[in-house]
């Protein structure tokens, strides 16, 4: 249950947050609201990168808002109350002595109390709800589809993650969901989601300081790009072992590199319109970190 509720005005906003199992740790809200938005009209969340600039991914929505008629959504962990991956793109599930946090102190859970928060302000009723996550977002929301799965969320887009979780208990968390209490249904479950894997075909830097270098994350490729391929692989190999549907999709974007900007143009495309777009409608490709 949530301690807040939101109500975002016509336009740009910038709201608090208390999150119920975070009271300690506040967050903001940013979010584009048309004029013309109604409680029923579509509701796209989006999960910023590593700079924590909710306010810049918004922005990057507000045109395919204005298009579409869309109520963006961009929960915002800022790096004193969420520090570092562990306290992000890793939901807080690890505690800094290795052991794993109770459940309902993951981090994956709070986008859906967002949305609780907006309907208990009658700002919504029951709309389509996607989430978009680009690269430590991207992070966030395919650990979330893996850990609580859909929830309130029709549709689900994880952008230029720098590594992933791999859909099995053989691994210890954050590789893999070994650890976590989670049962082999969880698994088949998270593999027959509609996950979509955005990824532009230009994030292929091998340098990128903000890239993760780990050793984990170091199996799975070299670079973005070729992460994103590995993981595919990794469930439609996990699938075919347990007989199971994959329904995950990789779609490539492109002549784009690592941009917050692009990708969320390309991401509202393919919902929105069907498409992705070419390198030339996106826009030149902005080195954008996260």
């Amino acid at each position: 249950m949530t301690t807040t509720t939101l109500n975002p005005p016509t336009g740009r906003s910038t709201l608090p947050f208390v999150d119920a199992c975070h009271p300690e740790r506040p967050l903001t809200v940013n979010c584009y609201r048309p004029e013309r938005h109604r409680p029923n009209d579509p509701v796209v969340v989006v999960q910023h990168g590593m700079m924590r600039n909710g306010d810049d991914y918004r922005d990057f929505w507000i045109d395919a808002a204005e298009k579409h008629n869309l109520l963006i959504v961009a929960p915002t962990f800022p790096d004193a109350a969420f520090p570092k991956a562990e306290g992000y793109n890793n939901g807080f599930v690890v505690a800094a002595d290795g052991t794993i946090t109770p459940r309902e102190q993951w981090l994956y859970a709070v986008p859906a109390r967002v949305i609780q928060a907006l309907r208990a302000a009658s700002v919504i009723e029951q709309p389509t709800i996607r989430i978009f996550g680009h690269s430590a977002g991207g992070q966030f929301v395919h650990r979330m589809l893996a850990t609580f799965g859909m929830g309130p969320f029709g549709e689900a887009i994880a952008a230029n993650a720098g590594w992933y979780t791999l859909p099995t208990l053989e691994r210890r968390f954050a590789e893999g969901l070994g650890g976590l209490g989670i049962e082999e249904e969880a698994v088949v479950r998270w593999l027959a989601l509609p996950m979509v894997l955005l990824a532009g075909d230009r994030d292929i830097a091998t340098d990128d300081a903000n890239l993760p270098s780990n050793p984990e994350a170091l199996a799975q490729g070299p670079h973005r790009f070729g992460r994103a391929y590995f993981m595919l692989q990794a469930g439609q190999t996990e699938a075919k072992a347990r007989g199971t549907p994959c329904n995950w999709q990789l779609v490539p974007v492109a002549g784009i590199g690592h941009d917050g900007a692009a990708m969320s143009r390309a991401a509202a495309a393919f919902w929105f319109e069907g498409r992705v777009p070419s390198a030339t409608e996106l826009g030149p490709s902005r080195k954008q970190v996260g």
